[in-house]
């Protein structure tokens, strides 16, 4: 890991946090959980990045909009941020947030842990040069939405346990994968 001292550049962190599924215009259970989750995960020492994703799945309004307006308006978050709001499945926020957070020296995976996990295993799959860079997001704090939790992880094993998760046959990123700077 970089040092952050005057002789060299600061440390550059992304929080990758992952949608769900939203029916309203407004930030369902899950979406503000991870949300919040997300900006704990910010490193007080780094330049962060937060990015949010999640395309329209359930709703006309992308799961990353509905986010990025909770996280500004009902928590106040002002730093820098940056949507995906395409992608509609858990290996497609992956996919879609690479290109955003290639630049980052440390990331972080958010959502509920089991999820966040997945997330983790896909990025580990597509591009394990990025995958060195992983850090453990804040998404766990003891007695903080215990059923979402355990809803969370009920979903995630059988997701693992179905493949779920793999449906791509080929790999997302095609080609060599670039040496990181």
């Amino acid at each position: 890991m970089p040092c952050t001292d005057a002789s060299s550049s600061t440390l550059r962190h992304a929080v990758v946090v992952l949608g769900y599924g939203n029916t309203g215009e407004s930030a369902n259970l899950v979406n503000r959980f991870r949300v919040r989750a997300g900006i704990r995960s910010l490193d007080p020492a780094a330049d962060n990045l937060l990015v949010l994703c999640g395309g329209p799945v359930h709703s006309s309004t992308s799961e990353a909009v509905i986010m990025q307006r909770y996280a500004r308006e009902r928590l106040g978050y002002a730093g820098p941020t940056v949507l995906d709001t395409t992608s509609r499945s858990t290996r497609e926020n992956i996919a879609h947030a690479i290109p955003l957070i290639e630049h980052a020296d440390t990331i972080a995976i958010v959502s509920n842990a089991p999820h966040a996990e997945m997330g983790r295993e896909i990025l580990w799959h597509e591009r394990p040069d990025l995958a060195a860079g992983l850090v453990r997001g804040a998404e766990h704090r003891l007695g903080e939405a215990p059923v979402l939790k355990i809803l969370g992880a009920l979903r995630a094993t059988y997701a693992k346990r179905t493949a779920l998760w793999r449906r791509s046959s080929r790999s997302i990123t095609p080609g060599p994968r670039p040496p990181r700077p």
